[in-house]
């Protein structure tokens, strides 16, 4: 789905290679959310006001990234953020190709459930997989997730048996509450406007309130309750008005539960809500785990004696309501449409209001499903058969994540590079950016990159863990290696790096310290050579919180933010001074309970060889309003400012007052064209390997300090 022009399109993507936690899995059937889909698409296919208008607090960090960065650079930003492409669907079931390490309870061959996407191929975390009991069908299953979320909703609002309760919005997963609150025995009520939904209700067993014949749904609910109250309300409507959180409140009882499925306004009247002790509580998704990185991702499992119902669990629960028969789906399958007519789906999502369980089905052979690496064409006719003699450029990219495809592959096309391929480990992020950007194949083999004797160049833009060995493996391969900063993580990677770099002269071995490259930067170097005097730098880093538990903080997985990041502004200062650092010295905030990161909460002062110094607070406690770098160098009575990479201001100094541009530039580009001349031997490697080990040698060293 494209969320920039409302298309949905059918892409051939290799298949996800196996990763550690993981399945892969070959889809038998996936469902379409009616919902939650519809309402993606319907956003996709609005004007960009209309987008505004639905996402206020997007518009507002918008805003504040123009202030400091800049109009034109905030408008890149945002056109490259709406013009990814995105998977849809998160209900698939299917067979076991393949599990990676960690995975026990699963084997190849079994039947599972899963929140993946439409795909032919899915890789999802183990704790987000669930085995169908024999007797469910792949049909049945698929809306397992579906019906998960309802009931994590019901586990919320704590049910008994007799109570009455509420469901107002009864499409896909509201009528799989209804079900489920009776199988709870419950009594229910259904609200609705759609009366072919509310006969499905009725079929359910609920009674049902239809607002659009003049039924007054807080009415309905006091006569349904007899008039003491609805016991609680599940909400599982999507709209904007407030109506339905406005009508649960008031056919409440005192002391009654509101449970949010779905969306709605949310401007409360705190009367409707004061006098009755009412409680309200919005439901996440399908359970304890969702958005829990160490669960979904990691596969590390809540005790069940403290979490009873996890994601996992629950959709455990829902296949044995299936398979017991207490749970009915087969009148929710209103449309059943092959898998390559995808398109054809999403146009009936959106064309027919009647539309409610739309079923993907996959009948063609799985075994042909399994490609590694997928033509896009691109600059396929233009990558020589062999580069032994050849110095023209053909690169291939590990990696496709954020910055790789809004940043660093637009700057490898744009300095006119040869593209021959680019890796994911999920293969549809790489095609997506492949087509943009003219590179001749997708691949989720990283192997096929560092064997093809095509590809003289690797970029490594991988997550910080996969660094080291790649570059170690590229080096290896005799290939010329730019790697998005880190290098590495350890010493004792480095070590191996250098051993590799050592035994592999002639390859070029960069990092990504592109601020060097800056034009305002170029400028303060060369006005900074003609003063013989040490240096004071001051380099404040305003770097944004990013929640602990993000890959980047983990030590083992990204390194810390002074390995990932701030290795920019320690190679930055050392440009500058053109002097080794001889010591370095950081420190943290102190102890605080408000604080589970303090490693980015740092001052780090370096001393030069030349005598110069320089401090680098590094700061993730500050307000994103603030533009995010300035540096600030005093030298023999003369002093440069350079606000954000925008604005470079002299004092002092003679036929220089300022520098100016009007959009933000931080060197990627000519970074890039600089290791790309190098490679085609125009010019010497831009960054010695020597400095390069420097500044990774010294940003090591701090982090380990702080942690």
């Amino acid at each position: 789905q494209n969320l920039s022009s409302g298309e949905t399109e059918l892409v051939e993507a290799p298949a996800p290679l196996v990763r550690a936690g993981h399945l892969v899995v070959d889809t038998s059937a996936s469902l379409i959310s009616s919902g939650t889909e519809r309402m993606l698409v319907d956003f996709g296919k609005a004007g960009m006001v209309s987008k505004a208008r639905q996402q206020p607090e997007k518009v507002r960090q918008v805003l504040e990234k123009v202030k400091t960065d800049g109009l034109m650079t905030t408008v890149d930003a945002v056109r490259s953020k709406l013009g990814e492409p995105i998977p849809l669907g998160y209900c698939n079931v299917g067979v076991v190709a393949d599990v990676g390490r960690g995975t026990d309870g699963f084997s190849v061959g079994d039947r599972v459930v899963s929140n993946g996407a439409h795909a032919d191929v899915v890789c999802v975390p183990k704790n987000l997989c669930a085995r169908i009991p024999d007797g469910v069908s792949d049909e049945a299953a698929a809306f397992t997730v579906v019906a998960s979320i309802g009931l994590q909703g019901i586990r919320l609002a704590e049910p008994t048996l007799g109570e009455a309760f509420a469901v107002t919005g009864v499409g896909l997963i509201g009528l799989l509450t209804v079900q489920l609150l009776r199988a709870h025995g419950c009594r229910v009520l259904a609200i609705d406007f759609d009366e072919k939904k509310l006969a499905l209700a009725r079929q359910f067993g609920a009674e049902t309130c239809n607002p659009a014949k003049g039924e007054d749904p807080v009415a309905a609910g006091m006569t349904f309750s007899r008039g003491m109250g609805m016991d609680g309300v599940i909400v599982t409507a999507s709209t904007k008005s407030n109506d339905p959180i406005t009508q649960a409140a008031r056919m409440s009882r005192k002391r009654g539960r509101i449970i949010l499925v779905g969306v709605t306004g949310l401007e409360l009247n705190r009367a409707d809500f004061y006098e009755k002790e009412l409680s309200f509580q919005v439901s996440c998704s399908y359970g304890p785990g969702r958005y829990d990185p160490a669960y979904e991702q990691g596969g590390q499992d809540y005790p069940v004696g403290f979490v009873r119902w996890t994601e996992q669990r629950n959709f455990e629960a829902v296949l044995d309501m299936l398979a017991s028969g207490a749970l009915n789906v087969d009148a929710l399958v209103t449309h059943r449409i092959e898998f390559e007519d995808a398109p054809q789906a999403y146009a009936t999502l959106t064309d027919d209001p009647t539309a409610l369980g739309i079923m993907l089905t996959y009948s063609h052979d799985a075994k042909a499903r399994h490609l590694s690496r997928v033509a896009l064409g691109g600059a396929e006719s233009s990558i020589p058969k062999s580069t032994n003699s050849n110095t023209t450029p053909v690169v291939g990219f590990l990696g496709s994540g954020n910055y790789a495809s809004r940043v660093l592959i637009p700057a490898f096309h744009k300095a006119g590079a040869t593209l021959a391929s680019v890796v994911s480990a999920g293969g549809v992020s790489a095609v997506n950016v492949g087509k943009k950007y003219e590179i001749a194949e997708a691949s989720t083999d990283a192997g096929s990159v560092l064997q093809d004797s095509a590809i003289n160049t690797v970029v490594i833009a991988t997550r910080h863990n996969a660094h080291a060995s790649q570059v170690v493996e590229a080096l290896e391969a005799g290939k010329h290696v730019f790697c998005e900063k880190p290098l590495c993580l350890t010493h004792e990677e480095l070590a191996q790096i250098e051993t590799a770099k050592a035994a592999a002269p002639d390859v070029h071995l960069m990092v990504g310290f592109n601020r060097r490259f800056a034009p305002q930067v170029v400028k303060m170097k060369s006005l900074l050579d003609t003063v013989n005097e040490p240096k004071n730098f001051i380099m404040t880093v305003n770097a944004g919180d990013i929640p602990a538990d993000h890959w980047t903080q983990d030590v083992a997985v990204g390194g810390g933010r002074i390995i990932g990041e701030a290795c920019h502004f320690i190679d930055l200062l050392r440009f500058l001074t053109g002097a080794p650092i001889s010591t370095h010295h950081a420190v943290a905030l102190g102890e605080h309970p408000a604080l589970a990161v303090r490693s980015d909460k740092a001052s780090i002062t370096l001393t030069f060889d030349d005598g110069s110094v320089g401090v680098i607070n590094y700061l993730a406690n500050g307000h994103k309003a603030v533009p995010k770098e300035r540096l600030e160098v005093f030298t023999a009575g003369r002093v440069l400012q350079l606000d954000n990479f925008r604005a470079l201001t002299g004092h002092g100094w003679s036929g220089f007052k300022k520098m100016n541009l009007w959009k933000q530039d931080k060197g990627t580009l000519a970074c890039v064209e600089a290791f790309l001349g190098g490679v085609s031997g125009a010019v010497p490697t831009p960054i010695p390997a020597s400095e390069v080990f420097e500044v990774t040698r010294v940003s090591i060293d701090i982090q380990g300090a702080l942690a």
